[in-house]
């Protein structure tokens, strides 16, 4: 149990592991090779608890909140974001895993947490042996194609990257109706029905907090700046993905936007597959059987 909260995750261990970027909380469980996953905006650790128990069959499971998500530190903001820079994020996630004794790791991450663990393999290819996005493009590639179209479609990104304290304090003014309106909005019914009663439970709990929502900001404040910029940097020097990659997105998700999500990963990795899901942005929980079948198929190939 968490703040009172269901157990989505029974039989799994509860950690909280101090960092350098503070205490990062963490369920862990299942055996085998280790397998860090990575969750999203305006989510917890909470969206695995689908495919956890499969998962944990074949794998030694790691599920944290990110800084400023969930039941993690807030480290603090500032002018350049760097706290909440996917690079300083992947830094804390390696650290993590370094202090649970793992050198060497696959990583998965959906939405937010995608863009950790594609950093993370940039920044420490010597670390990650696989990893796996969901339904995401590189922040470069967002933002370059960012026209009228796709604005619309991805508002949130400009919305919530505005100078604080703007965005927190409209958010704040009503967090459930908007966090109920982004996560229904993301979906391919255009509802809730996907998310357990529980799940909604433990990210309601949490998003209404003014410093989380403040944290989860200044998340899309680095994407906008520093990691623009990061990946900016990566791409002109031909920087590649080393290890092995699995894109997953779904059909009626936010990178199917583009025509072909899987062509935009290839001129970032030396080695990439994928395949498209029938379902919204929310992979783990709208298609959680075919998410669980096409990680334990991608993670278990040596």
């Amino acid at each position: 149990m968490g703040h009172g909260k269901p157990d989505l995750f029974p039989g799994f261990d509860t950690i909280t592991v101090e960092t350098a970027s503070g205490w990062i909380h963490c369920r862990t469980g299942g055996s085998g090779p280790p397998l860090l996953l990575l969750h999203g905006y305006p989510q917890s650790h909470v969206i695995w608890h689908k495919i956890a128990p499969s998962l944990a069959e074949h794998f030694r499971l790691v599920m944290p909140d990110l800084p400023g998500y969930g039941a993690s530190d807030v480290p603090p903001i500032s002018p350049d974001h760097g706290a909440y820079s996917k690079r300083t994020m992947a830094a804390t996630m390696v650290e993590l895993m370094r202090i649970l004794s793992y050198d060497r790791f696959a990583v998965a991450g959906h939405d937010r947490g995608g863009r950790v663990a594609y950093r993370m393999a940039l920044d420490h290819p010597e670390i990650v042996e696989r990893l796996a996005v969901l339904d995401i493009l590189p922040t470069y590639d967002y933002w370059n194609r960012m026209n009228r179209v796709f604005g619309l479609n991805i508002y949130h990104w400009m919305f919530l990257a505005q100078p604080a304290p703007f965005p927190e304090d409209l958010i704040a003014a009503s967090p459930i109706r908007f966090l109920e309106h982004t996560l229904a909005s993301w979906t391919a019914q255009k509802s809730l029905d996907c998310f357990a009663p529980e799940a909604l439970a433990h990210t309601r709990a949490w998003f209404c907090d003014p410093d989380r929502i403040s944290a989860t900001c200044e998340d899309y404040r680095a994407g906008a700046t520093i990691d623009y910029k990061h990946d900016e940097d990566d791409m002109n020097a031909r920087r590649k993905i080393k290890p092995p990659v699995m894109v997953l997105w779904g059909t009626k998700g936010i990178a199917a936007r583009v025509r072909d999500p899987l062509k935009v990963w290839k001129g970032w990795c030396d080695q990439a597959g994928g395949h498209a899901i029938d379902c919204g942005h929310f992979v783990p929980e709208e298609a959680p059987l075919e998410t669980g079948k096409y990680f334990t198929i991608f993670f278990k190939t040596s």
